[in-house]
């Protein structure tokens, strides 16, 4: 009997070990929400007054945003849509595709999608910036005259923090849930203690209260509703980091942790200024007792720190994506672990976002200035969300038109609303995020276009493969032993760099393999669709090697397990071949020239396919091919 229940105990012991981790990774950006949120309400720039009937409204407006969106739209509806297990925009996107054949509707839907994730990028710049300032600036709170060291100090954090990144968040990692749950149980606890002094802000849950804030406050009601979207930010994580830990560890743990324990606090906020309205400037560490206000500070920082070090993996993690799946150039990717896959360092993502989030640290000089731009770019990327999981209800599980409409114009509509309320932040900051956002779709759309346009171009120059091979059989040249691959995007093509041998060295191999690598629309391909061998004829084969676009591509290491071939893979007895393009910008139709040089730019600068595909540079030779696009 003992024996039977060991399978689920340990269940069980796997279930409470993802949910306790999953709070130190899913949930840092809207856990540290409470520092900036409520606040931002009252500021000067909406015009609410800290009102009794306005404190209840603002309450209630973020109570049921976080069940609507958060609870119903991310948690219930959203985290079904995984793509074997994956999250994401780019998995998202790259689902609904594949209910998609239309060449049209694949374009819409690719551009809804990398539109969401520069959105993401813009947002993963201003997160930890706004984050850490909250928490810095509680020195002001303990000592006014400390003001001045608030953004030093915050900048050297964020130093900090980008600068570890390079050694991985392995040893570090574990300290990221007891920090972050230790977090949420003081963001309860102090709430209670707020709610304590004042009972009746508890009435802030029922809806009505919500529903009369707009009908005190009219049009300034609409614009003040842009605070509460703040209480939502970080909801994109839950379904982001889905393949970290799976649907119920990330249901469990905002359901009876996260949500409780962030509600009681935004509840203790508002009991706090309900006694006393002047302290609506910061009521979140006006609520801690002064003998606790230093250890809030501290115990805040790292919060953040946590908070900003999620944003950042996330952003290598849809990086990597995005290059896998040829939307963004060839990047070198680090792995920082040697126990789990998912913790990579992308180098020039990480230089990128340290300069552009210091930037905003000093060009913005407090949160306050900072939420004036935070949250356009979020409400964006959940409005991208919710187009793409539409197609997918529709197409991949088969939903009724009427099903899939009442659901799209519930949620549609609930973004609707809150790209209203935030609208009037363009102008006073919420146009940078939105810009970095634009030059990232820029840069996306761009590199996807330049790619197929070089295809175009090395097809129309190049031969067919099979009556080259007939040629080859009828006029066969001096053979050397060895095998020689030669890497091409263009399976039914002779590779440029096979031409350029056979011209120049007047040789060839023993054996010759064209080599395809096909990224799938989907995290990991299946083992039985890995690889195919097509045997052409006179030794030349076909070789296609399949990855999934959350993995590492390793072309030595598959094709030593390709036995297809007649014998295995030898690696000092092969050779690979590439052809190195080199991009000219041209007059010719496809791309205006600003962007045909862009392209020439990213392509010169990308990380080498040999590289990126860790081929060994002693079994390599390298062809340069000019193509003017």
């Amino acid at each position: 009997m003992s024996h039977a229940s060991e399978p689920g105990s340990a269940s069980r012991k796997r279930l409470a070990t993802l949910c306790f981790l999953a709070i130190g990774v899913v949930y840092g950006d809207i856990g540290t929400s409470p520092l900036y949120a409520f606040r931002e309400a009252f500021s000067e720039v909406h015009g609410v007054l800290p009102l009794r009937e306005n404190v209840l409204g603002v309450l209630s407006l973020i109570f049921w945003s976080l069940i609507t969106v958060v609870s119903i739209k991310y948690a219930t509806f959203i985290l079904r849509a995984d793509n074997k297990g994956e999250g994401g925009v780019m998995a998202l996107m790259a689902l609904a595709q594949r209910g998609v054949r239309r060449a049209r509707t694949r374009w819409i839907v690719m551009v809804i999608g990398l539109l969401g994730s520069a959105l993401f990028f813009g947002d993963a710049v201003v997160t930890p910036a706004i984050s850490v300032l909250s928490a810095v600036e509680g020195i002001e709170v303990l000592s006014p005259a400390s003001a001045h060291y608030v953004m030093p100090i915050t900048a050297l954090i964020l130093l900090g923090v980008f600068s570890l990144q390079k050694h991985g968040t392995s040893r570090i990692g574990p300290l990221f849930a007891p920090v972050t749950l230790v977090w949420f149980v003081s963001l309860g606890i102090l709430g209670v203690l707020g709610i304590l002094h004042e009972p009746s802000v508890l009435k802030a849950l029922a809806p009505h209260h919500a529903v009369l804030f707009f009908v005190h406050n009219g049009k300034l009601g609409i614009f003040a509703m842009g605070a509460v979207v703040l209480s939502i930010t970080g909801a994109e994580a839950l379904y982001s980091d889905l393949g970290h830990f799976g649907k119920k560890p990330v249901r469990l743990v905002w359901f009876f942790v996260v949500l409780p324990c962030l509600m009681l606090n935004y509840l203790g906020q508002g009991a706090l200024v309900l006694a006393d309205p002047s302290t609506k400037n910061n009521p979140f560490y006006l609520l801690v007792p002064s003998g606790l206000l230093i250890p809030m500070i501290v115990l805040a920082t790292m919060a953040t720190i946590v908070a900003s070090q999620a944003v950042i993996s996330g952003t290598f993690s849809m990086a990597r994506q995005a290059i896998q799946l040829g939307y963004l150039p060839r990047m070198q990717v680090l792995h920082t672990s040697n126990d789990q896959e998912g913790q990579i360092y992308l180098p020039w993502i990480n230089r990128i976002l340290l300069v552009l989030t210091i930037a905003v640290v000093f060009g913005f000089r407090s949160s306050a200035n900072l939420v004036s731009a935070y949250g356009l770019a979020v409400v964006g990327t959940m409005l991208t969300n919710t187009l793409l999981v539409v197609i997918v209800a529709r197409r991949i599980w088969r939903w009724s038109y009427l099903r899939v409409t009442l659901a799209g114009l519930v949620f549609l509509g609930v973004d609707l609303l809150l790209l209203t309320a935030v609208a009037d932040k363009f102008i006073y900051g919420g146009w940078f995020p939105l810009a970095l956002g634009v030059a990232v779709f820029t840069v996306m759309l761009t590199w996807r276009r330049g790619r197929e346009l070089v295809m175009r171009e090395v097809k129309r120059a190049g031969l067919a493969l099979e009556p080259f091979i007939a040629s080859i059989s009828a006029h066969p040249p001096l053979r050397v032993s060895g095998t020689a691959v030669f890497l091409t995007a263009n399976p039914e093509g002779v590779p440029n760099a096979l031409l350029h041998n056979l011209k120049h060295n007047k040789v060839l191999h023993e054996r010759n393999v064209i080599l395809t690598v096909e990224i799938l629309d989907e995290p990991v391909a299946e083992p039985q669709d890995r690889k195919s061998v097509v045997d052409l004829a006179d030794d030349f084969y076909l070789v296609t090697l399949r990855y999934g676009f959350s993995e590492d591509p390793n072309i030595p290491a598959a094709l030593t397990a390709v036995s297809q071939c007649g014998f295995p893979f030898e690696m000092m007895d092969t050779t690979f071949f590439l052809s190195r393009e080199s991009i000219v910008a041209g007059d010719r139709p496809g791309m205006v020239l600003w962007r045909d040089r862009l392209f020439e730019f990213l392509a010169r600068n990308a990380t080498s396919a040999t590289a990126f595909f860790q081929i060994p540079g002693n079994r390599l030779i390298e062809l340069g091919t000019q193509v003017e696009i």
